[in-house]
């Protein structure tokens, strides 16, 4: 390589960005790609560090009259993030507002559908989004980026970069986060001139690259892991995580509580360990980004019971699960739905757990659940406490009412949420077993 020229084209820079952040011992990375010239610097990256590939679909709002202003952000996932600063100093409404959001919202389901498909976005709950992309000039998207992943919810953020100007840490500051950059030239002049081949990357080598980083690392587990969406009877596709060692001894279908996703992060810690135990974990969103505004819809016990249902079903059939024994873990409101879904399936569900649940939700469903059930309950949890006692004495299957002491309804407490996860693991390794060559009843 001769003149000013770092790099020979993206996936070169993008093994040489990789070994430098390999040297940083980062925990539980995910990488983003920012679309396109991104994609192709993030792919080497992510198959360096053995991490997640997922496509950074962020737009910018831009201000009315003004795009190039940008007054927030908008991601794919529905996180709108403003700055409140500048749209209070440029007097911009709140009908403005709702318009360059949904002009931005339907741009970011193009590309979705363009990139993704059915696959839900890559989980970031308590782990390391590296954003990433081919170089920085303004920063705007890579910005945009890192607060949409902090909203998600990202322990940390990163945005690594092959090059960008002198001086560009100090003038974003904490917007970015940390910044990972090769090469920090005083005399910019742009991305492309560091590079020689600078040319466009086309939308069908995005797609490839991000196929590529998937099937390689499916190749490492026998169910079909990963982010996807899950089709719902009602014509609804509810985003879901599907993880599992190489041979997992059950699937565990979490059933998240009110207000809560399957990015929940008491669920999130308790699906990790018990991958650690050797089970499968499936953790998917019970409603819509939309549906969720609607409180009536979070206690719609009946309501969440069919989703359930309905996932249940597709992870039969898809998730490379058949003869697999299967288990609900239950939370608050979840774990009504849990009850109600594992008495309409009868012995298909091989066990329930249910954590600071309430079981009184699922009504008279609850005399007809014969799927071995553990109730934990935070003894500082006085009316759930209660409520679990009182289901205890109504559950005609083997039951167990764990209390978990000076614990409250969330287990915030140290070391509750650890007692939580050896209760669940204990329970689950004692009653869900696998049966070679057993017809599964049906679910629903």
């Amino acid at each position: 390589m001769s003149g000013r020229f770092l790099f020979r084209d993206r996936r070169d820079s993008g093994r040489i960005l990789a070994g430098r952040l390999g040297e940083m011992a980062i925990e539980r990375p995910v990488v983003i790609g920012l679309p396109r010239g991104g994609v192709p610097v993030a792919y080497e990256v992510a198959r360096a560090l053995d991490a997640p590939l997922d496509i950074g679909l962020v737009r910018k709002l831009g201000a009315p009259k003004q795009p190039e202003l940008g007054i927030g952000a908008l991601g794919e996932d529905g996180t709108v993030i403003l700055d409140r600063d500048t749209i209070g100093a440029l007097g911009i409404g709140r009908d403005q507002i709702a318009a360059i959001v949904e002009r931005e919202r339907a741009e970011i389901e193009r590309q979705r559908q363009l990139y993704r498909g059915d696959l839900a976005p890559a989980e970031v709950t308590g782990m390391t989004a590296i954003v990433v992309d081919d170089g920085l000039a303004t920063g705007v998207t890579a910005v945009a980026a890192a607060a949409v992943m902090r909203a998600r919810g990202a322990a940390d953020v990163i945005v690594a970069v092959p090059v960008c100007p002198s001086g560009t840490q100090e003038r974003l500051g904490d917007a970015i986060g940390s910044l990972v950059c090769l090469e920090q030239p005083r005399r910019f002049g742009g991305v492309g001139a560091w590079y020689a081949d600078f040319s466009q990357t086309s939308d069908q080598e995005v797609v490839a690259l991000l196929r590529a980083a998937r099937d390689e690392r499916s190749e490492q587990t026998p169910i079909a892991a990963g982010e996807l969406l899950i089709p719902a009877a009602d014509g609804v596709r509810l985003s879901a995580t599907l993880r599992g060692p190489s041979e997992p001894s059950g699937l565990v279908i979490f059933v998240h509580g009110s207000g809560s996703s399957r990015l929940s992060p008491r669920n999130v810690a308790v699906a990790r360990r018990l991958e650690q135990r050797g089970f499968a974990t499936l953790l998917f969103d019970l409603l819509t980004p939309v549906e969720a505004r609607d409180r009536r819809n979070v206690f719609d016990v009946e309501l969440l019971t069919r989703r359930l249902l309905d996932a249940t079903a597709w992870a039969r059939s898809h998730a490379g699960a058949d003869g697999m024994p299967f288990a609900y873990f239950g939370a608050s409101t979840g774990a009504a739905a849990a009850l109600r879904a594992a008495a309409t399936s009868g012995n298909a569900i091989g066990a329930v757990v249910s954590r600071g649940g309430r079981p009184d939700l699922a009504g008279e469903a609850l005399g007809q659940v014969t799927a071995p059930t553990l109730l934990v309950v935070g003894g500082a949890d006085r009316q759930v406490l209660e409520l679990n006692e009182q289901a205890a004495r109504l559950l005609p299957g083997a039951c167990e009412l764990a209390v978990v002491p000076g614990a409250g309804h969330l287990f915030e407490e140290p070391g509750a949420l650890e007692q939580v996860t050896r209760l669940t693991g204990d329970w689950l390794g004692r009653h869900l077993r696998r049966s070679p060559g057993a017809d599964t009843p049906p679910t629903g």
